[in-house]
């Protein structure tokens, strides 16, 4: 057996105990989500002879934890594709001007609707999700419309930043003038899976999918990009029809995954970066890893979230942030260690 062979199954065998070790934590935590509430693991006990216990565990906290994991995996997702398509380690879902244009649309939403109580409930349930979503889309459209098109990655970049300041500053404005709907678009900013559902699960799941094998697809033009822009046309890649290509997958999942759990910061930064400090690897498994890797930490973070001062809970976007700036400090702390050995 050659020494190449033996590098190629040593690093399969990496990446499959990563993955397999990815989906064995996934699934530990998702049965700890269902114990962890305001009555804890009493209706986890209780739900084989009580129908209210029942509903507790499989209509709030069954999709939530799911739901939490598959907004994560879209996150994970999103930030592989987007780093691999930026050719920056720090790039992230957000980049395109996905997450200004959703937070647009839901303040949008609810100055329409009006923000009392009520009305905002009523479209926080039916109206929300459409809304942020649209908004993202239309975000990420404007953005290809000033960068005229995917062709310079740079100008891509540059028009993500311009679309996403003065759409945030838009949804600003609207909530200075309608000071009604500010709790209601703050709750959106600092995310939440509280409101997630059967239905929002099967969306993002549907979309996950689709994303997931488009990725994959197409991953062989993040590799050949990864070489150099000149290296991957001598390789007879149609760059401009797979860039776009990449761009509709980079919206679609971080649309889906902002529309139902609000804006969650870092998810989709952390995720390709945890995976590739373990193992380095092309990126059709980055993706898939990356997925994993992100549905773990969303996950995580939302029963911490339901956990650290319970019965009440903390914002998941706002532990997310605190979690990911943390763990972006010390990788910057260990570079800049290691450069200055060098």
């Amino acid at each position: 057996m050659s020494v190449a062979t033996v590098r190629h199954t040593a690093h399969l065998r990496r990446v499959l105990l990563l993955g397999a070790g990815l989906l064995v934590l996934g699934a530990a935590l998702m049965l700890l989500g269902l114990g962890i509430g305001s009555t804890g693991f009493e209706s986890l006990f209780a739900a084989r002879h009580d129908p209210v216990a029942l509903q507790i565990v499989w209509d709030i906290r069954l999709p939530r934890t799911l739901g939490a994991w598959l907004a994560g995996a879209l996150l994970g997702l999103a930030g592989a594709v987007a780093q691999g398509l930026f050719r920056n380690p720090l790039a992230d879902p957000y980049l395109l001007g996905s997450a200004s244009g959703a937070s647009l649309g839901v303040a949008l939403a609810l100055l329409m609707f009006g923000g009392s109580a009520a009305s905002a409930q009523w479209v926080m349930r039916l109206g929300l999700t459409g809304a942020a979503f649209l908004g993202a889309v239309l975000a990420v459209m404007l953005t290809l419309m000033l960068a005229r098109g995917v062709q310079q990655t740079l100008r891509l970049l540059l028009a993500g930043v311009i679309v996403g300041v003065v759409l945030g500053a838009a949804k600003d404005l609207i909530t200075i003038a309608s000071a009604d709907i500010l709790q209601a678009i703050q709750g959106f900013v600092l995310g939440s899976t509280g409101l997630v559902g059967w239905s929002a699960c099967a969306v993002m799941a549907m979309v996950g999918a689709v994303c997931l094998l488009a990725g994959w697809a197409l991953a062989p033009v993040l590799d050949g990009l990864a070489l150099g822009e000149a290296t991957a046309r001598s390789l007879g890649l149609p760059l401009g029809a797979m860039r776009a290509a990449l761009v509709v997958v980079l919206a679609l999942a971080t649309g889906a995954a902002v529309a139902q759990t609000g804006l969650i910061a870092f998810v989709g930064l952390a995720a390709p970066h945890l995976v590739r400090s373990v193992v380095k690897t092309t990126h059709a498994r980055l993706i898939l890893l990356s997925a994993l890797m992100g549905g773990l930490l969303l996950m995580a973070a939302d029963l911490l979230a339901r956990w650290l001062i319970a019965p009440q809970e903390l914002p998941v976007g706002v532990l997310t942030a605190v979690l990911g700036g943390s763990y972006l400090l010390w990788l910057m702390h260990r570079r800049s260690a290691r450069g200055g050995v060098a």
